[in-house]
């Protein structure tokens, strides 16, 4: 499982010399139009311990440090260059967020261990997939735009659904790469292919589907997708 982990692609936004977090913002807000506003960042030089750097937002015990909007707040993403380039040469290393739901991606989460194991399971399954968002902690696999009484709607007839799957849709958000975050740093675990066009995603009717036959796959009968 840590070889599973440790694997990369390099692909997607490269490090390189200049304002890399910039330039990945303008290919989502120009390029893609995701709606996208920096995040609240990590406290400058704040200690790292077993949670990491501080987050730079006012709350002492922030369970997700650096990695959510504060100010400006989620509803002033946006896909204007103009103001993308204004927030990012003030703030260069903030997080990139993306205001998830609306006309932009949602996505559906999973623990990282179980995220690597659900794509290996759907990489089996012949099953598509968008772009994957990799952070120490979670996976997040970027799905077609929802509304929540369709999210309602799939779960309402499902069965079973794996506890450990987190939901990102309208009014909510995700950090996106090449971000650093508390936990450590955000990455393309898939990235999306280069060009202009907006990223194909899939829908999320057929992702829990996937994500729910490879949960109840396990022999010994339980999830393979638990925390």
């Amino acid at each position: 499982m840590r070889e599973i982990l440790g694997r990369r692609r390099r692909l997607g936004f490269r490090r390189k010399r200049g304002p890399v977090q910039l330039e990945a913002a303008l290919t989502c807000a120009v390029e893609w139009q995701w709606p996208v506003l920096p995040g609240v960042g990590l406290k400058a030089g704040g200690s790292r311990g077993a949670g990491g750097r501080g987050c730079a937002c006012p709350d002492p015990e922030c369970v997700v440090p650096g990695a959510h909007p504060f100010d400006p707040g989620i509803l002033a993403a946006t896909t204007d260059e103009r103001m993308v380039r204004w927030w990012w040469t003030n703030r260069p290393t903030a997080p990139i967020m993306l205001a998830t739901g609306g006309h932009a991606p949602c996505a559906v989460s999973l623990p990282a261990v179980a995220g690597a194991r659900a794509l290996s399971a759907l990489d089996r399954m012949g099953m598509r997939l968008g772009p994957v968002v990799a952070t120490p902690t979670r996976w997040s696999l970027l799905v077609a735009p929802y509304s929540l009484e369709e999210l309602g709607e799939l779960l309402f007839v499902k069965d079973c659904v794996p506890s450990s799957l987190r939901f990102h849709g309208e009014g909510g958000y995700l950090v996106l790469p090449p971000s650093e975050t508390g936990t450590g740093q955000v990455s393309w675990e898939r990235a999306p292919l280069p060009g202009s066009a907006a990223p194909w995603l899939p829908g999320v009717e057929a992702v829990v589907d996937a994500l729910v036959e490879a949960s109840t796959s396990a022999p010994d009968g339980g999830s393979r997708l638990a925390y």
